[in-house]
Protein backbone atom coordinates (compact mmCIF):
# COMPACT_ATOMS: atom_id res chain seq x y z
CA UNK A 1 0.00 0.00 0.00
CA UNK A 2 1.25 3.39 -1.31
CA UNK A 3 0.05 7.14 -0.72
CA UNK A 4 1.44 8.86 -3.35
CA UNK A 5 3.88 10.49 -2.30
CA UNK A 6 6.93 10.73 -4.38
CA UNK A 7 9.96 10.10 -2.25
CA UNK A 8 12.98 10.56 -4.91
CA UNK A 9 13.44 9.93 -8.62
CA UNK A 10 15.33 7.20 -9.57
CA UNK A 11 16.68 6.24 -12.99
CA UNK A 12 16.59 3.01 -14.64
CA UNK A 13 20.18 1.98 -15.32
CA UNK A 14 20.22 -1.20 -16.64
CA UNK A 15 17.77 -3.79 -18.15
CA UNK A 16 17.95 -7.67 -18.58
CA UNK A 17 15.84 -10.05 -20.19
CA UNK A 18 15.20 -13.17 -18.24
CA UNK A 19 11.95 -14.26 -19.42
CA UNK A 20 10.76 -11.47 -17.57
CA UNK A 21 13.03 -7.93 -17.48
CA UNK A 22 15.03 -7.91 -14.52
CA UNK A 23 15.45 -3.54 -14.32
CA UNK A 24 18.13 -2.18 -12.05
CA UNK A 25 16.99 1.28 -10.80
CA UNK A 26 19.78 3.81 -9.22
CA UNK A 27 18.62 5.88 -6.19
CA UNK A 28 19.26 7.32 -2.66
CA UNK A 29 17.83 5.06 -0.56
CA UNK A 30 20.14 3.43 2.21
CA UNK A 31 20.33 0.04 0.71
CA UNK A 32 20.49 -1.11 4.42
CA UNK A 33 16.67 0.01 4.95
CA UNK A 34 15.54 -1.80 1.57
CA UNK A 35 14.31 -4.83 2.33
CA UNK A 36 14.70 -8.47 -0.27
CA UNK A 37 10.89 -8.71 -1.00
CA UNK A 38 9.83 -5.31 -0.36
CA UNK A 39 7.32 -3.45 -1.88
CA UNK A 40 8.69 -0.15 -3.97
CA UNK A 41 6.27 1.86 -6.22
CA UNK A 42 7.98 2.37 -9.50
CA UNK A 43 5.98 5.29 -11.14
CA UNK A 44 2.98 4.12 -10.11
CA UNK A 45 4.12 -0.02 -10.26
CA UNK A 46 4.04 -1.98 -7.16
CA UNK A 47 7.30 -4.18 -7.84
CA UNK A 48 9.20 -6.33 -5.26
CA UNK A 49 12.88 -5.81 -4.63
CA UNK A 50 14.90 -8.87 -5.65
CA UNK A 51 18.37 -7.47 -5.26
CA UNK A 52 19.65 -4.66 -4.14
CA UNK A 53 24.09 -2.71 -3.03
CA UNK A 54 25.82 0.70 -3.21
CA UNK A 55 25.63 3.01 -0.15
CA UNK A 56 23.41 5.38 1.08
CA UNK A 57 23.01 8.13 -1.33
CA UNK A 58 24.63 6.05 -4.13
CA UNK A 59 22.53 2.94 -4.02
CA UNK A 60 20.53 0.55 -6.65
CA UNK A 61 17.50 -1.89 -6.48
CA UNK A 62 16.34 -4.30 -8.84
CA UNK A 63 13.04 -5.72 -9.50
CA UNK A 64 11.36 -8.21 -12.12
CA UNK A 65 8.51 -6.79 -14.08
CA UNK A 66 6.62 -9.15 -15.84
CA UNK A 67 5.49 -9.05 -19.51
CA UNK A 68 1.89 -8.40 -18.08
CA UNK A 69 3.07 -5.26 -16.23
CA UNK A 70 4.66 -3.96 -19.35
CA UNK A 71 1.37 -4.63 -21.88
CA UNK A 72 -0.53 -2.57 -19.26
CA UNK A 73 2.05 0.12 -18.33
CA UNK A 74 3.30 3.23 -20.12
CA UNK A 75 5.00 1.87 -22.99
CA UNK A 76 8.18 4.25 -22.88
CA UNK A 77 8.53 3.01 -19.00
CA UNK A 78 10.31 -0.14 -19.25
CA UNK A 79 14.25 1.66 -20.83
CA UNK A 80 17.63 1.98 -19.79
CA UNK A 81 18.08 6.28 -18.60
CA UNK A 82 14.15 6.72 -17.67
CA UNK A 83 13.75 8.91 -14.74
CA UNK A 84 11.03 7.09 -12.59
CA UNK A 85 9.02 8.46 -9.43
CA UNK A 86 9.89 6.15 -6.21
CA UNK A 87 7.98 5.62 -3.36
CA UNK A 88 8.75 2.78 -0.74
CA UNK A 89 5.81 0.41 0.95
CA UNK A 90 3.69 2.54 3.72
CA UNK A 91 4.42 1.37 7.46
CA UNK A 92 1.96 1.60 9.77
CA UNK A 93 2.35 4.71 11.47
CA UNK A 94 3.36 6.62 8.59
CA UNK A 95 1.39 9.70 8.03
CA UNK A 96 -1.03 9.29 4.86
CA UNK A 97 -0.33 12.88 2.99
CA UNK A 98 -1.64 11.43 -0.31
CA UNK A 99 -4.41 9.20 -0.59
CA UNK A 100 -4.84 5.32 -0.62
CA UNK A 101 -2.91 3.78 -3.77
CA UNK A 102 -2.40 0.51 -4.26
CA UNK A 103 0.28 0.49 -6.86
CA UNK A 104 -2.25 -1.49 -9.71
CA UNK A 105 -2.36 0.61 -12.90
CA UNK A 106 -5.71 0.71 -14.27
CA UNK A 107 -4.60 2.03 -17.75
CA UNK A 108 -2.48 4.32 -19.32
CA UNK A 109 -3.43 8.29 -20.52
CA UNK A 110 -1.97 10.42 -22.70
CA UNK A 111 -1.16 14.06 -22.20
CA UNK A 112 -2.96 15.99 -24.51
CA UNK A 113 -1.96 19.66 -23.09
CA UNK A 114 -0.11 22.04 -20.75
CA UNK A 115 -0.27 25.30 -20.36
CA UNK A 116 0.76 27.80 -17.15
CA UNK A 117 -1.45 28.89 -14.87
CA UNK A 118 0.17 31.46 -12.26
CA UNK A 119 3.27 29.62 -11.22
CA UNK A 120 1.87 26.36 -11.53
CA UNK A 121 1.11 24.23 -14.51
CA UNK A 122 -2.23 23.14 -15.66
CA UNK A 123 -2.11 19.31 -17.70
CA UNK A 124 -4.99 17.89 -19.86
CA UNK A 125 -4.59 13.92 -20.00
CA UNK A 126 -7.14 11.70 -21.99
CA UNK A 127 -8.43 8.69 -19.67
CA UNK A 128 -9.59 5.72 -21.93
CA UNK A 129 -13.26 4.57 -21.74
CA UNK A 130 -13.12 2.42 -19.22
CA UNK A 131 -11.59 5.04 -16.32
CA UNK A 132 -13.78 7.73 -17.17
CA UNK A 133 -17.06 6.70 -15.06
CA UNK A 134 -14.33 6.89 -12.16
CA UNK A 135 -12.98 10.47 -12.58
CA UNK A 136 -14.83 13.22 -11.01
CA UNK A 137 -13.53 16.91 -9.98
CA UNK A 138 -11.94 17.26 -6.42
CA UNK A 139 -11.46 13.21 -6.37
CA UNK A 140 -7.74 11.95 -6.28
CA UNK A 141 -6.26 10.30 -8.90
CA UNK A 142 -2.51 8.80 -9.54
CA UNK A 143 -0.28 9.57 -11.88
CA UNK A 144 2.79 8.22 -12.60
CA UNK A 145 2.77 7.76 -8.85
CA UNK A 146 2.03 10.68 -7.59
CA UNK A 147 -1.04 11.63 -5.63
CA UNK A 148 -3.36 13.77 -7.35
CA UNK A 149 -6.84 15.94 -7.10
CA UNK A 150 -8.36 16.47 -10.51
CA UNK A 151 -9.61 19.81 -11.16
CA UNK A 152 -11.88 19.31 -13.86
CA UNK A 153 -13.09 16.60 -16.50
CA UNK A 154 -14.61 16.78 -19.89
CA UNK A 155 -16.27 13.57 -20.75
CA UNK A 156 -15.83 12.86 -24.52
CA UNK A 157 -18.82 11.83 -27.19
CA UNK A 158 -16.92 8.75 -27.17
CA UNK A 159 -17.06 7.69 -24.08
CA UNK A 160 -13.28 8.83 -23.17
CA UNK A 161 -12.35 11.63 -20.83
CA UNK A 162 -9.94 14.21 -20.44
CA UNK A 163 -9.58 15.53 -17.11
CA UNK A 164 -7.26 18.41 -15.86
CA UNK A 165 -4.90 18.60 -13.26
CA UNK A 166 -2.52 21.34 -11.36
CA UNK A 167 0.78 20.74 -11.03
CA UNK A 168 3.06 23.01 -8.28
CA UNK A 169 6.24 23.93 -8.58
CA UNK A 170 7.21 21.45 -5.70
CA UNK A 171 5.49 18.54 -7.51
CA UNK A 172 6.78 19.62 -10.79
CA UNK A 173 10.59 19.52 -9.14
CA UNK A 174 10.40 16.86 -7.32
CA UNK A 175 9.12 14.03 -9.40
CA UNK A 176 9.07 13.60 -13.18
CA UNK A 177 5.62 15.87 -13.88
CA UNK A 178 7.65 18.54 -14.45
CA UNK A 179 9.29 16.68 -17.36
CA UNK A 180 6.15 15.90 -19.61
CA UNK A 181 4.93 16.80 -22.70
CA UNK A 182 2.31 16.76 -25.24
CA UNK A 183 1.48 13.45 -26.15
CA UNK A 184 3.55 11.49 -23.26
CA UNK A 185 1.90 8.22 -22.23
CA UNK A 186 1.23 8.29 -18.27
CA UNK A 187 0.30 5.34 -16.02
CA UNK A 188 -3.42 6.08 -14.35
CA UNK A 189 -4.67 4.48 -11.04
CA UNK A 190 -8.26 5.46 -10.37
CA UNK A 191 -9.15 6.19 -6.47
CA UNK A 192 -9.58 2.89 -4.47
CA UNK A 193 -12.97 4.13 -2.96
CA UNK A 194 -14.11 5.35 -6.70
CA UNK A 195 -13.86 2.00 -7.66
CA UNK A 196 -16.09 0.08 -4.56
CA UNK A 197 -18.31 2.91 -4.68
CA UNK A 198 -18.87 2.21 -8.68
CA UNK A 199 -19.25 -2.23 -7.98
CA UNK A 200 -21.60 -1.21 -4.96
CA UNK A 201 -23.76 0.92 -7.63
CA UNK A 202 -23.23 -2.03 -10.41
CA UNK A 203 -24.59 -4.30 -7.82
CA UNK A 204 -27.42 -2.34 -5.98
CA UNK A 205 -31.22 -3.11 -6.55
CA UNK A 206 -33.21 -1.51 -8.62
CA UNK A 207 -35.76 1.11 -6.90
Amino acid sequence: MFTGIVTEIGNIIAIEDRGDHRVTVSCAMDPAKIAIGASIACSGVCLTVVDKGGVAGEAWFAVDVSGETVSRTAPAQWQAGRPINLEPALKLGDELGGHIVTGHVDAVGEVVGICPEGASHRIGIAAPRELAPFIAPKGSITVEGVSLTVNEVADQPDGTAHFALNIIPHTAEVTTLGRLAPGDKVNLEIDVLARYLKRMQSLAAPA
